[in-house]
């Protein structure tokens, strides 16, 4: 990988990690990446992403719209390809995932 992809997968995910923080568990006033519920993002070379993610809880009554809103938000961001969210539940989510400004946030 040259130095300029590079430059420009730093760029996106950047961008994504902005995208990640406009996307509200509907349950807690805190986005998805303050919460520490993604995982990990990758990016390939023809810049498509996936992202692995986890949820609070495996009966979350919003597990099957957060990937879609996931997807839809990191989608709007400029030079992506095609998204994927990855739903996994190894490791489990806790609170000790959570950002300072979250934890804050929710009175930890």
């Amino acid at each position: 990988m040259d130095i300029s992809e590079k430059d420009s997968k730093n760029v996106i995910n950047d961008s994504i990690i902005e995208a990640l923080g406009t996307v509200y568990d509907p349950e807690i006033p805190v986005s998805i990446w303050e919460l520490g519920l993604v995982y990990n993002i990758d990016i390939d070379d023809k810049f498509n992403v996936v992202i692995t993610m986890t949820l609070t809880t495996p009966n979350c009554p919003e597990a099957e719209t957060i990937p879609d809103r996931v997807a839809e938000a990191v989608s709007k961001c400029t030079d992506v390809g095609d998204v994927r969210v990855e739903i996994v539940w190894e490791p489990t989510w806790t609170q000790d995932n959570m950002s300072e400004a979250a934890r804050l946030e929710l009175g930890f």
